[in-house]
């Protein structure tokens, strides 16, 4: 048997220590005074600051797209003038303006196009699957052709 091997018959007791230097008194472990005494004390971490710093991204947030928006429709142009190199007699669509070449493809497929009134047709053609300019539309009517 040795000294530190002996057990004490009844556990030893403290009381709770008060004033300056304990758990429970006076300030109660909180320090000083200001806002780390407070309840429910925050101290800003040194991160905030930092990215408070960098620039906000305008309009990249919840509020950035307020209303309908929709997308604007864009339309590959082509002028009544260029439609004379079109075979005569077939019903002009935006496959057969890509296929001659009169309209570059988007995303791999024909473009929405827009007949536009400069130049003139002359004979009577039929649309299809295509929109018009008013000159456009007046120029296809007085040649008499269909438009749909």
């Amino acid at each position: 048997m040795q000294l530190h091997t002996l057990k004490a018959k009844t556990e030893k007791t403290t009381r709770a220590p008060v004033g300056r230097g304990g758990k429970r008194g006076k300030t109660s472990g909180r320090g000083g005074k200001g806002q780390t005494a407070r309840a429910g004390h925050k101290i800003r971490p040194e991160s905030r600051d930092m990215i408070k710093k960098l620039p906000k991204r305008r309009g990249f947030g919840r509020n950035r797209a307020k209303g309908v928006r929709r997308e604007r429709v864009r339309y590959a142009p082509v002028n009544l003038g260029a439609l004379a190199a079109l075979p005569a007699g077939q019903t002009i669509t935006p496959e057969l303006l890509l296929a001659h070449g009169l309209v570059r493809a988007h995303k791999g497929r024909a473009p929405k196009v827009k007949i536009l009134g400069a130049g003139d047709l002359a004979a009577a053609r039929a649309f299809k699957g295509v929109v018009f300019s008013a000159a456009a539309k007046a120029a296809v009517e007085k040649a008499g052709g269909s438009l749909s």
